[in-house]
């Protein structure tokens, strides 16, 4: 189930006309849950790479790909051991600033997770 992202601010996400003041992840079941960012912070002691800890976390099987909204300027990057994850599970990647991915989310099609970043 593909919800639809009406948009993005700095620091808010609005998801179904319902908004949010955390990055968020979105599950293949529509779900709307908050990023746990501390499982990049533990390896990298930010949140703006994301790393294969978190990755694992958020992928879920048969996932055709991932829509990750890399912050409001795009600072946020996915680690090489994540995106080697990614890959080794047939998983496409769409890493774009969050303004421009939330575009992207909304023609998706299919079995697609999300994680956005609202920041930076």
């Amino acid at each position: 189930m593909n919800l639809v992202i009406n948009k993005t601010d700095f620091g808010s996400i609005t998801v179904n006309e319902e908004s949010y003041d955390h990055d968020i992840i979105i599950t293949l079941d529509g779900n709307v849950k908050k990023r746990k960012k501390k499982l990049s912070k533990a390896v990298y002691g930010t949140s703006h790479m994301i790393s294969l800890d978190e990755i694992k976390y958020v992928y879920q099987d048969k996932s055709v790909g991932i829509v990750i909204g890399s912050g409001q300027h795009g600072i946020a990057k996915l680690s090489k051991e994540a995106s080697n994850y990614l890959r080794s599970k047939d998983c496409q990647v769409v890493l774009r600033p969050t303004p421009e991915a939330i575009q992207e989310w909304n023609k998706t099609k299919g079995k697609w997770i999300g994680l956005f970043h609202i920041t930076c």
